[in-house]
């Protein structure tokens, strides 16, 4: 699991995390504001906050325990920056209703999953401008969204496993192994979850792919 719960991190992790979500906040109104957009976005926005939410009640058993999706990376090639505000709002929901993570750990919570989703984004479009030279549309959109969709989760658990070192190598480094192997089946079903979707919609409704945006 990728949601780290109260009394586990240290202070300086903890706050460095809150630093990071409340800048990553900031940048996501100010781009808003710049774009002025929002009202566009906010159904978007509201539909990947429900997804990233009821991701977390879907668990897949590995070995004696069970991990479950994240879908942060479907949720940044959909969003993009709006990714950030859309995680920041189901860490919150995942804390408060299913005591998945601490109140603390809110902020380290949104910024290892929110940084992932952005690095899933920027995957996903960067890989089409090139893979679209190359190949079929629907092949370029297929291969990088499903690059992206497993980027995101290992990412993510990359992100979490280091905040948990940095709090303590000696206590957290062989939790923070098996976390990274436990979610490898969660990696490979997110790659394949994301990268249809973003093919389903690149032919359904394509405007709704943020990662295609301005992408001739």
């Amino acid at each position: 699991m990728v949601h780290i719960s109260d009394g586990i991190l240290s202070l300086p992790v903890l706050a460095a995390g809150w630093a990071i979500t409340i800048a990553l906040l900031a940048v996501a109104l100010w781009w808003s504001k710049k774009k002025g957009n929002l009202e566009e976005e906010i159904p978007k926005l509201s539909v990947m906050t429900a997804a990233f939410f009821i991701a977390s009640l879907i668990h897949i058993p590995v070995g004696p325990t069970s991990a479950h999706l994240i879908l942060n990376g479907l949720v940044g090639v959909i969003l993009g920056i709006f990714a950030i505000p859309a995680i920041f709002i189901g860490v919150v929901l995942q804390t408060v209703l299913f005591q998945h993570g601490g109140i603390t750990t809110i902020g380290v919570n949104t910024a290892n999953m929110g940084i992932s989703a952005l690095i899933a984004y920027c995957i996903f479009k960067w890989g089409n401008k090139v893979g679209r030279s190359i190949m079929r549309k629907d092949l370029s959109v297929g291969i990088f969204g499903a690059l992206a969709g497993g980027a995101g989760v290992f990412l993510a658990v990359i992100f979490t496993a280091f905040s948990l070192i940095l709090s303590s190598k000696e206590a957290f480094f062989a939790i923070a192994i098996a976390l990274i192997l436990a979610h490898i089946p969660i990696i490979v079903i997110e790659a394949i979850i994301t990268g249809s979707i973003v093919v389903f919609l690149m032919k359904a409704k394509p405007e709704l792919i943020g990662g295609l945006e301005n992408d001739e």
